[in-house]
């Protein structure tokens, strides 16, 4: 601005340049700008056969072209059919206990060796990792790393080591929740600024999740973002050792706040299945702008069999997981049981007395 604002305490509320202003403005950046139309202010531009209009069209060409606009779809991505997890949909057996977190690792395990969508699969972790237990992918995929692995790990040692590659898939942030978060934006908008669709996976304790970054994930909404967000040990059932941090009963409160994140608090592994094989066809196939927050637990237990006919139950929200009452009809209560993650475990174990007790009635799931 010259003398008119340089080095002046009023440079911030100055509005306008007079005309001994404007003069030295324009001597000092060389503008072509005759002195009789000084005060009309011009509007200048490059001429067309200029170095500099030629560099700004080119690059601006490179870009995509002149008008911004928002990329709203990208190529449909070729989703796994449901019995692609089919390992997932059937009982764990006799004596073979397990918990939706690790569904949930063995779900990944299958979408990243998928020969179509493999490569979109974005895993992200903040630090926990190997409580998730997903150190086996750490060989498989490797830890991405601009510049690969510069020091030797302390677990070098192991099968599973801590493995760092320049071409590693796995986005391992470090306790930086909202670092994860960032990434797991970029990636999940890929579609929009590089018309590539990537299907982003973060998880981490859902008690660091909405609690920490609630306001990344209401701008990921404004964003349209496409991904999974993954809340584990959630519940108030596990993990008690290190007091109330792990006491999640609230973040699907929170999530009920975005419009277009889709939660779910799944009890089984063929439940959580179900909803991330549906939550992909619609995000990446059908390209519906919507993300979803998914709670998994850490407590082991028996995981049964995908019923029959009722995946779209599941994805509505609640469907008949037991219906006994057309047994001991002279002894039947009229009454149902619902569940909701590890309480429908309990209501199950609940349900069994009263069975045994004094007949049964019908068990739904949610």
């Amino acid at each position: 601005m010259g003398e008119s604002g340089e080095a002046q305490n009023i440079t911030h509320q100055q509005k306008k340049m007079g005309t001994i202003s404007l003069r030295a403005f324009r001597d000092r950046f060389g503008l072509p700008v005759p002195d009789e139309k000084i005060d009309e202010i011009p509007y200048l531009q490059f001429n067309e056969d200029s170095e500099e209009f030629h560099y700004m069209k080119s690059h601006r060409e490179a870009l995509g072209g002149f008008p911004h606009h928002r990329r709203r779809k990208a190529q449909p991505l070729n989703i796994p059919a449901l019995t692609a997890f089919e390992i997932l949909l059937k009982a764990s057996g006799e004596g073979h206990e397990s918990s939706t977190t690790m569904a949930f690792v063995r779900i990944l395990n299958i979408l990243v060796k998928d020969k179509n969508i493999g490569k979109h699969v974005v895993p992200i972790v903040a630090d926990e990792s190997r409580t998730f237990g997903m150190e086996g992918m750490f060989r498989q995929l490797g830890i991405w790393s601009s510049v690969g692995q510069l020091y030797t790990p302390q677990d070098a040692d192991q099968l599973m080591y801590y493995k760092e590659d320049k071409h590693g898939q796995i986005l391992q942030e470090g306790i930086n929740e909202a670092g994860a978060l960032s990434s797991w934006i970029a990636a999940a908008t890929a579609y929009s600024t590089h018309g590539i669709q990537m299907v982003p996976f973060f998880i981490f304790y859902s008690m660091f999740g909405f609690q920490r970054v609630g306001d990344l994930i209401w701008a990921a909404g404004d964003l349209r973002c496409r991904g999974f967000l993954i809340g584990a040990t959630a519940g108030r059932t596990t993990l008690n050792g290190e007091g109330l941090q792990h006491e999640d009963g609230h973040s699907h409160l929170a999530a009920s706040t975005i419009p277009n994140c889709v939660s779910y608090d799944p009890t089984f592994a063929y439940e959580l299945t179900v909803i991330v094989q549906d939550g992909m066809r619609r995000m990446y196939y059908e390209q519906e702008d919507i993300f979803y927050y998914i709670t998994v637990m850490n407590e082991n237990y028996a995981q049964p069999d995908l019923p029959k006919g009722v995946d779209q139950d599941i994805l509505k929200g609640m469907y008949l997981l037991q219906d006994r009452s057309h047994q001991h009809k002279e002894k039947m209560i009229p009454y149902n049981f619902s569940g909701q993650e590890q309480y429908c475990v309990k209501s199950l174990l609940l349900l069994r007395f009263f069975k045994t007790t004094m007949g049964l009635l019908r068990m739904y799931g949610v």
